[in-house]
């Protein structure tokens, strides 16, 4: 049964079937996916939901495909951690992390929107797919096709970590280096798409694959017992992360999955590519678009898609924008890991740098949940720690140099917490 319209224009209202386009003929604004949701509410429940399998595909009503699911039918439902030694830290009484870094395939949220992607490319008849990526995109596309018997084409910046392009090409995609930033990428490929007729999961796929981002807050929801939290941090690219997790908790309460929630959203980003935060701190009506320059490769788009809308759910929320300098987030990174045990990616290191940043500055109460979005393995972007660790101590195989070393590792650690009292 499909609960889907079609698509409609979020600026002028036209509607569309369903296709795979993504701009509206008449105003050129973005498509989105239009649900018939007094259906959905009358096939849906909290214990319809709770019998089936553990993935995305649990809320499927909310989720644009036709028929059943053909692809990534084991991606999502990660866990939710209470972090109270983060909280501790933190000065902060409840503190959650949705820890994405254990997604399945490829340790990305963005397994979560190509699952739908594809899923939807194989209704529609596509037998070649494509996209345009900063790094963890590119993993799962070339990832998921593979499973799917898709070919694929991987277009990236000519920049990307070595472990992002050697987790891409394992899966035996075509993967295209460009020379430029993701914005030069993302032209080249929308000239692409037109031309050769392919599923761009990014592009002209983006009304379907974008809704895959919904699950992520349709779980962290479910998993805390049907309860929104007050405070939730997101990292912010193209900013549509951040627009389907607030679509999301609206769409649970408009169908009557919870009752009610003041929940306010935040944008977290990299201060070297910081377009949406820079606006809303300005109070600008429109975002300036920026040159990327920052070690948070996977969120670097300095012209982001979502950007205007994602700065409308920040502030219809009641929600901010902060961003961070990439020391912050080396040590966003590193508190993470030290105290919860979660190694991220550098786009994890600026939500949990952002996260202290704004209960600094007073924006987030500190009485209140706070959930922290964690969406990519810090294994994809090691490069940017390697002069930032501790290395390890070397002896050798004698038992009187190990006590030598332990009395020395003792006793620097008492003078670090000496340095740590007041």
């Amino acid at each position: 049964m499909s609960f889907v319209n079609g698509l409609i224009c979020r600026e002028c209202g036209h509607e569309y079937p369903k296709q795979a386009i993504h701009v509206c003929e008449f105003c050129f604004g973005p498509l989105e996916v239009d649900y018939d949701y007094e259906k959905i509410a009358k096939n849906i429940s909290r214990a319809k939901i709770q019998k089936r399998d553990y993935s995305i595909w649990r809320y499927k009503e909310l989720l644009p495909i036709d028929d059943s699911p053909t692809v990534g039918t084991s991606v999502g439902y990660t866990p939710l951690i209470k972090a109270d030694n983060l909280a501790a830290v933190l000065g902060v009484g409840e503190l959650y992390i949705k820890n994405d870094a254990v997604c399945y395939p490829t340790l990305s949220f963005k397994d979560r929107v190509v699952s739908v992607a594809l899923s939807k490319a194989k209704e529609f008849g596509f037998e070649t797919v494509s996209c345009a990526s900063t790094g963890n995109l590119a993993n799962s596309v070339s990832a998921l096709s593979a499973s799917a018997g898709l070919q694929s084409y991987i277009f990236i910046p000519n920049d990307l970590e070595q472990s992002k392009i050697v987790g891409t090409t394992i899966y035996k995609t075509n993967l295209i280096e460009v020379n430029g930033h993701y914005d030069d990428v993302n032209r080249l490929c929308s000239e692409i798409a037109g031309s050769f007729g392919w599923g761009f999961v990014n592009i002209n796929l983006r009304p379907y694959y974008a809704e895959g981002s919904k699950s992520f807050a349709y779980e962290f929801i479910e998993q805390m017992g049907w309860k929104v939290p007050q405070n939730v941090v997101i990292p912010m690219a193209s900013g549509s992360l951040l627009t389907k997790i607030w679509k999301a908790i609206n769409e649970f309460h408009k169908i009557g999955l919870i009752d009610s929630f003041a929940t306010k959203v935040f944008g977290a980003q990299a201060k070297g590519c910081s377009p949406i935060s820079t606006a809303v701190k300005n109070k600008w009506e429109i975002f300036k678009p920026q040159k990327p320059d920052t070690i948070a490769k996977s969120i670097s788009i300095g012209n982001p898609a979502d950007g205007y809308y994602a700065m409308k759910a920040i502030k219809d929320s009641g929600g901010w924008s902060e961003d961070v300098t990439d020391p912050e987030i080396i040590e966003g990174i590193k508190l993470l890991a030290e105290t919860e045990g979660i190694f991220t990616e550098t786009a994890g290191g600026v939500t949990v740098a952002v996260t202290k940043k704004l209960l600094q500055n007073n924006q987030i109460n500190k009485n209140e949940s706070i959930l922290i979005s964690i969406t990519g393995n810090g294994l994809k972007t090691q490069e940017p720690l390697i002069n930032e660790i501790d290395m390890p101590h070397t002896i050798n195989a004698n038992i009187e140099e190990f006590k030598d070393l332990y009395n020395i590792i003792t006793n620097n650690s008492k003078e670090d917490m000496k340095k740590c009292l007041p």
